[in-house]
């Protein structure tokens, strides 16, 4: 098991990342870009948004504008995209994830991460990658997880031309509190941050602390 924030620390550009725990999830955005930084989280009837700080310096919104998290009835969907709103309209995890693919920002090739969490506690997660020149899907399935572990998955391994994309299975790692991987993202990229803690959600936007 890995020290989650030992490696959010020791890595400063993980890209976009999902951490799912025992009674908990927290999902945060980074940016290398004026136009990605250019971003806070809001909160929505039924989840979260994303949504431009200053929309004057708002350029291509197709990527970078979505709703991260989504509460259905049979529980919590958590993406780095659009595929939040694919996932519920299907109604099936695997099977809306099935007709996405990565996104197609050449040369990185942003992977799309996702999980979805069940209210028995049991929950999936996702990634879908360039490899090849072809889509790889890849879902894990779990029962659940023990008090003070979780799975991550993000984007990215770390900074790099082109960036290099996740690989394996979701991490194994200690679950920290929110303000701790708050804390622990690179001061310089990171943008927002959800956490949702036994159903209590705090969102934290760099643009707009004190």
């Amino acid at each position: 098991m890995r020290d989650l924030l030992t490696f959010l620390k020791e890595t400063s550009y993980p890209g976009r990342g999902i951490v799912v725990g025992k009674d908990r999830v927290y999902y945060f955005i980074m940016g290398r870009s004026e136009n990605s930084r250019n971003r806070i989280f809001e909160e929505t009837e039924d989840g979260i948004r994303t949504k431009a700080y200053d929309p004057s310096k708002l350029e291509d919104p197709s990527l970078i504008i979505y709703h991260p998290v989504r509460r259905v009835a049979e529980g919590l969907i958590v993406t780095n995209g659009d595929q939040t709103d694919t996932i519920r309209d299907f109604g099936d995890f695997r099977k809306g994830l099935m007709t996405r693919e990565y996104e197609p920002d050449f040369p990185n090739y942003t992977p799309r991460i996702s999980a979805f969490l069940r209210d028995d506690g049991s929950f999936e997660m996702s990634i879908l990658k360039e490899k090849d020149g072809k889509c790889l899907r890849e879902f894990f399935c779990y029962e659940g997880c023990e008090e003070g572990k979780g799975y991550f998955i993000s984007t990215y391994q770390g900074d790099g031309n082109p960036l290099p994309t996740f690989a394996g299975e979701p991490m194994e790692v200690s679950m920290p509190e929110a303000d701790e991987v708050w804390a622990a993202l690179n001061e310089d990229n990171k943008v927002a941050l959800y956490a949702n803690v036994g159903g209590k959600v705090t969102i934290y936007n760099k643009h707009q602390e004190a």
